[in-house]
């Protein structure tokens, strides 16, 4: 299913990219970074960064910014991020530093990618007593693989 999202370019004085995918059938669109120059990030520290780009998604859809494979094997993981359908800013990436020696952002390096996916919401409803299941109230390690 294709779904047509509409875009801007956002403080264009800087260069921008547009999000872009490498090939036709690709899940997410590349997200770059909108800096001036190259950002020093050092071990275990995170940044803000900006994109330049500007969303405007179908009521019924979200935007997931997800993890680049290249970049996060270079230590520069950007952090999940949801994009609301009524969200109209730029979208900027959360990027932290994976690994133990000082990484380097540069302008305009793809860092991220955004995912259109369909989107339900939920109404909730408080009760006093939840159904039971086999797990029941079993969490994290409760396969003992954790």
């Amino acid at each position: 299913m294709r779904v047509i999202v509409n875009y801007k370019l956002v403080n264009t004085c800087h260069p921008v990219f547009e999000p872009t995918r490498k090939y036709p059938d690709d899940a997410g669109a590349d997200l770059r970074a909108r800096i001036d120059q190259p950002i020093l990030l050092h071990p275990e520290k995170t940044v803000k960064i900006p994109t330049g780009v500007a969303v405007e998604i179908p009521e019924g859809f979200v935007g997931d910014v997800r993890p680049r494979s290249g970049a996060a094997v270079e230590g520069k993981l950007t952090i999940s991020g949801t994009i609301d359908a009524n969200y109209r800013g730029e979208i900027h990436l959360v990027v932290v530093n994976v690994m133990d020696k000082t990484v380097v952002i540069e302008p305009m390096e793809r860092l991220a990618q955004l995912v259109i996916l369909p989107c339900l919401t939920a109404s909730f409803s408080k009760v006093d007593e939840l159904s039971e299941t086999d797990r029941g109230i079993d969490g994290f390690g409760s396969t003992g693989r954790f």
